[in-house]
């Protein structure tokens, strides 16, 4: 089964099995990292699942769209590798992917 590995807030990282067809989001959510808050679900209103990505990487994965855009620009930790994960739908292909997630915003 495809994995990806997610470094939570602590520097812990974990090893998690992927759904191909799911989100990034979902797949963190679903392996129990509370770090990631994603409190509007996965309806891209809320920047909570806020993650970078490995900079490797970022060209194999949809681009982003103009809301997800807009919901990083407001925040203080964006970087150039800057991602929402409920934006990022898994692939087979995005077998050992490397994501952190981003600071919380106050």
């Amino acid at each position: 089964m495809p994995h990806v590995h997610v470094t939570d807030r602590s520097g812990e990282e974990s090893a998690i099995d992927i759904r191909p067809g799911t989100t990034l989001m979902q797949a963190i959510t679903d392996a129990g990292i509370a770090d990631l808050l994603a409190l509007c679900g996965g309806q891209c209103s809320c920047a909570t699942c806020h993650v970078y990505i490995q900079d490797d990487a970022l060209a194999e994965l949809s681009p982003m769209e103009q809301d997800e855009d807009d919901l990083l620009a407001c925040s203080s930790y964006r970087k150039a590798n800057s991602r929402l994960a409920c934006q990022l739908r898994l692939r087979d292909d995005h077998d050992g992917l490397r994501a952190s997630i981003a600071p919380e915003d106050l």
